[in-house]
């Protein structure tokens, strides 16, 4: 298979600015399912498949469940700033290097899981109740020197989920695991 298809197996991530509320509803609803539908793709696996790479050179299962939960808990956290500053810049930090630490490789995947469990109900929470002049408050990312508003945020992580999940069961499928 090509190494583009398995890097993005759902494509890059690609969203429209002023969505309708259908729209909207599909992202939250995205990221409101995310952990139970990351239970049942990894409730079978047993250690060694989650200690698979999702493609040559990529991370384990293991290392992307951990890197969701660090990812969506940044996220959370510039999601507030954002709400409570004005066009706050954001701390960057180095993924990989944080796919690298200790807890990504000897933890438990019970507990990113945990943590997104409890996490994205929040939100959640929060983006159900943006009002229009909160959907359009952004912070800076220093790191790819843009800009982000909130609606680019929530696409950007509802997308991010849905990619992360994709990584897993398309592992899942090309290797016959049930």
């Amino acid at each position: 298979m090509e190494l583009e298809k398995l890097k993005y197996p759902i494509g890059k991530c690609n969203f429209v600015e002023n969505a309708p509320d259908e729209v909207w509803d599909g992202w939250t609803n995205d990221l409101g399912t995310l952990p139970a539908k990351l239970d049942m793709a990894l409730i079978t696996l047993n250690k060694e498949q989650i200690n698979t790479p999702y493609r040559p050179g990529g991370w384990t299962v293991k290392q992307v469940v951990h890197h969701l939960a660090d990812s969506h808990m940044n996220a959370y956290c510039r999601i507030k700033l954002s709400l409570t500053q004005t066009n706050p810049t954001i701390n960057p930090y180095d993924e990989a290097a944080w796919a690298d630490l200790g807890d990504y490789k000897y933890l438990p995947i019970n507990l990113p899981l945990a943590l997104l469990r409890a996490l994205h109900p929040r939100m959640v929470y929060l983006f159900k109740r943006l009002t229009d002049a909160d959907k359009k408050k952004t912070y800076t990312h220093p790191e790819y020197g843009k800009t982000f508003t909130m609606e680019s945020v929530l696409a950007l992580y509802a997308w991010h989920g849905n990619h992360h999940l994709a990584h897993i069961t398309s592992l899942k499928k090309r290797n016959n695991w049930k």
